[in-house]
């Protein structure tokens, strides 16, 4: 056991299901205001919060990380209570110790570590409970709220797992787009036996969602892959076998790079809609722009730490999902994720190694000690 595999284990022991912080940050914000760190928590609706920093000067370096987990599915699936975390084999099993209470528990750890430390920026730690549910009320909502006040954040290293096969074998320096829409298409409900008294709704939009599948949308370029198009709900009927549906739902989704803009995706979907004459109802929801971070302060602090460990050289990469880092990325700051394994995350029996943690504790304080 040792300090990083300790505060895991209590992390992973509070039942965090976004967006209920489950007395993570609590915990936390105890250990780092003893440290001497100025301490603050931030409630939006049902959504906490916590901003630490220790320092006033720039540059400011933050680590950024989320302490809500996903539900665990069904728990007859686990091989241990995923709430109640269980070593075996040098690994941590439980609900979010890949992602991320493994990756916070590093963070804080090298947080304590560098405010014994002499320095001449400021270094602090981001935190909430909403980074797996909507991501509302999390970050997005906080940023706006230190730039009021004139923060200014130089670096911000995401504890996201990035990692694919052994710990720093890929860092994320970007991340693409990501773009939601629920599409609403009208037809005439009727009955089955007198169709031509009716308008299949299905039947009308399916020739319009095989168009969009087959889009070739763009051909991505030299830091971002082609945009993806995946259609992920639809709904339509009322369940009865003789009634024609007189609308269907379809949410899809887009991954994107700069290459192919929100606003330029828009244009087109609606166009296609529109060359298939659908009556149609379109909601966009865009969840997060891309961004790349091309300054290599911050890229080459964490490649060196995780030489300096043997690792490494990472590959630098903008795959994966969305994170958190895209409502920071906005305001100038270089944004790079370094996190443990990604093999479990989001699946039952989720795991993390616990000699992974060790290591990433002194990637991230070496990181952080190059910088200020």
């Amino acid at each position: 056991m040792s300090e990083v595999v300790d505060l895991a284990i209590e992390l992973v022991r509070r039942p965090s299901v976004t967006p209920d912080d489950a007395g993570c940050q609590s915990l936390i914000a105890d250990r780092l205001a003893a440290a001497g760190y100025k301490v603050e928590h931030h409630r939006f609706g049902e959504v906490d919060n916590l901003y630490a920093r220790l320092g006033s000067e720039g540059p400011l370096m933050m680590f950024l990380g989320h302490s809500d987990v996903v539900p665990t599915g069904p728990l007859d699936d686990w091989t241990t209570d995923p709430f109640k975390p269980v070593i075996k084999d040098g690994h941590l099993f439980g609900r979010g110790a890949a992602d991320m209470k493994g990756s916070v528990a590093a963070m804080v750890i090298a947080l304590e570590r560098l405010a014994r430390e002499p320095r001449e920026g400021s270094v602090g730690l981001l935190l909430t409970s909403d980074e797996e549910g909507p991501a509302q009320d999390g970050i997005r909502k906080l940023m706006p709220t230190l730039a009021a006040r004139g923060e200014v954040i130089d670096y911000c290293l995401v504890g996201e797992p990035s990692s694919k096969a052994t710990l720093g074998d890929v860092i994320r320096v970007g991340r693409r787009g990501s773009l939601n829409a629920t599409l609403t298409a009208h037809g005439v409900q009727g009955h089955v036996a007198y169709p031509k008294l009716a308008s299949n709704a299905v039947h009308s939009v399916l020739p319009a969602l095989q168009a969009l599948s087959e889009e070739v949308w763009d051909e991505g370029d030299d830091q971002f892959p082609p945009t993806g198009f995946q259609i992920s709900n639809i709904e339509a009927g009322t369940g009865a076998d003789n009634i024609i549906p007189g609308s269907v739902t379809v949410t899809f989704n887009f991954r994107h790079g700069p290459v192919s803009p929100a606003t330029r995706l828009q244009e087109r979907v609606e166009a296609i809609f529109r060359q298939h004459q659908l009556r149609f109802d379109l909601q966009w929801r865009p969840s997060g722009a891309p961004f790349v971070t091309t300054s290599r302060d911050l890229i080459d602090a964490v490649q060196s730490s995780l030489s300096a460990q043997g690792l490494g050289p990472a590959v630098e990469d903008t795959g994966g999902g969305t994170s958190d880092g895209r409502f920071v990325a906005p305001t100038g700051s270089q944004v790079v994720e370094l996190g443990p394994i990604n093999a479990t995350i989001h699946k039952v029996n989720e795991c993390v190694d616990c000699s992974d943690l060790e290591r990433l504790v002194s990637v991230y304080f070496d990181s952080a000690r190059q910088l200020i």
